[in-house]
């Protein structure tokens, strides 16, 4: 066996006395969607950060410091200012309105602040985080077929299959606590693979005036704010777009949940502490990475294959083997979470709201876990017959939810004029104004960010809206 087989095996069965030792909490939707309500601050902050970073951070954030030299670091701002406006703006309130209302998923927030018994925002919502989710959890397949190729020479497809088996067995067993803590785990694992290997490729390619040096040779672009590209129109676009990448952490709900599963409303101010400065020492290792790949390794044809590249040529056995390990628990951080977002919008939004369904609280989740399966393997099938860019690929997923949710979350804490017929406006417009902004409209205006001309829709339909219907 090799090393990295035996690293990976070891990670396995931690994961799997995890989800064994989670699975007395899965007996409930409660227990199975929200873990109770009962995580601890370092659970809440890690279980965000891994959930919003995923392989889009190792393998597609690495790949456009690869690309894109020092613009990167917009992304870097964007992130940390985003994922620290959801902390200081939603988190207490709406960890609050759950409470009140005993909500386990984000539209149940939404029905309870807006009295929705039609149950339209419900189905709204489950509409979208299908379709978003589904294109999210695909990519991630994606990325961890790009994974296994890249450390261990293991086929894409086979990659995809075995990634795929391990994120669903451990999901369907131990439910959400599962899913947070093992977010522990791999959160910490990411933070230490993005300080070490920047710091051991900067020095394999002589310091960090020599990585200079020589991306100024290559091309002069890659060490200015305004990326390869020059001053220009499209490059001022893409560094707005950089910084909106942080915008959706503002009201995905994946992240909401976080808030939400917290033990108390107190402990989401260490929780936000620990979250801000992890996620920027994240982002800064990414890009750095990708500098330093390119002055290691000039002309990849797939710049996303740039930090299994340093790990498995430059790395000891072991360290490479573990950084396999901090890729995959990247990906695995988001799918995981993807798949308990998509079951709690079928079971608990759908079959017992919309529906009405008179099944058992422990019956309803039993179906959770088999929609978990269902869910993951649909997600597989997309994998397999499609490869696009990671990076791109997640950005419109991310775009999607957060465009749909953030602008009525925003409002719904702190618009007290919000109304039902403003919060619908405003999810279908921030949502569809986004999937038309991808299809038609971006290529005729420098590909700008999807997120943006949605997220400025939806929040102008809710206000508006609510006020015409006040």
């Amino acid at each position: 066996m090799s090393i990295i087989t035996t690293i990976f095996v070891i990670y396995l069965v931690i994961l799997a006395g995890l989800a064994l030792w989670s699975r007395k909490e899965t007996h409930s939707m409660s227990g199975y969607f929200i873990a109770g309500k009962k995580l601890p601050p370092w659970v809440v902050a890690f279980s965000t950060n891994a959930t919003g970073e995923s392989g889009w951070l190792l393998l597609g954030l690495t790949g456009m410091g690869y690309a894109a030299g020092a613009q990167a670091f917009w992304v870097v701002a964007g992130e940390v200012v985003g994922i620290a406006l959801a902390w200081l703006l939603l988190s207490r309130r709406i960890k609050r309105l759950s409470d009140e209302s005993d909500s386990i998923t984000v539209p149940d927030v939404l029905a309870a602040r807006f009295n929705d018994q039609a149950h339209v925002l419900r189905k709204i919502s489950l509409l979208i985080i299908l379709v978003m989710v589904g294109a999210y959890v695909a990519a991630q397949m994606v990325a961890t077929g790009k994974a296994f190729d890249g450390f261990t020479g293991l086929d894409y497809s086979t990659g995809v299959l075995v990634g795929a088996a391990v994120i669903i067995l451990y999901t369907l067993v131990g439910g959400y606590k599962a899913v947070a803590w093992t977010d522990l785990i791999q959160g910490i694992l990411m933070l230490l693979g993005l300080i070490i290997v920047p710091l051991i490729a900067i020095d394999a390619a002589g310091g960090w005036s020599a990585v200079l040096a020589d991306l100024r040779g290559q091309d002069p672009g890659l060490l200015t704010p305004w990326g390869p590209e020059g001053k220009s129109t499209a490059a001022l676009v893409g560094i707005l777009s950089f910084l909106a990448v942080g915008l959706p952490f503002m009201g995905v709900p994946q992240l909401m949940v976080r808030f939400m599963s917290a033990r108390s409303e107190k402990s989401l101010v260490p929780a936000m502490v620990i979250s801000v400065i992890v996620i920027l020492l994240f982002d800064l290792g990414a890009v750095l990475t990708g500098m330093a790949g390119r002055a290691l390794f000039p002309g990849l044809e797939d710049p996303e294959g740039i930090l299994p590249l340093i790990s498995t040529q430059m790395l000891h056995p072991v360290l490479g083997g573990i950084m396999m390990v901090v890729v995959l628990a990247a990906i695995m951080s988001t799918v995981d979470s993807l798949l308990i977002l998509a079951s709690s919008a079928i079971v608990r939004d759908y079959w017992q709201q919309v529906r009405g369904s008179s099944l058992s609280d422990r019956a309803l989740a039993n179906r959770g876990k088999l929609v978990t399966v269902v869910i993951g393997v649909i997600g597989i099938v997309f994998a397999l017959h499609q490869t696009p860019l990671i990076f791109w690929f997640v950005l419109f997923a991310w775009s999607g939810l957060g465009a749909a949710f953030g602008p009525v979350l925003l409002c719904a804490v702190w618009y007290r004029d919000t109304n039902l017929a403003g919060a619908v406006a405003g999810m279908l417009g921030g949502f569809l104004t986004t999937v038309i902004w991808v299809i038609w409209l971006k290529p005729h205006f420098y590909d700008l960010l999807e997120v943006i001309p949605g997220f400025i829709v939806g929040l102008a339909l809710t206000v508006i809206i609510s006020k015409l219907t006040k």
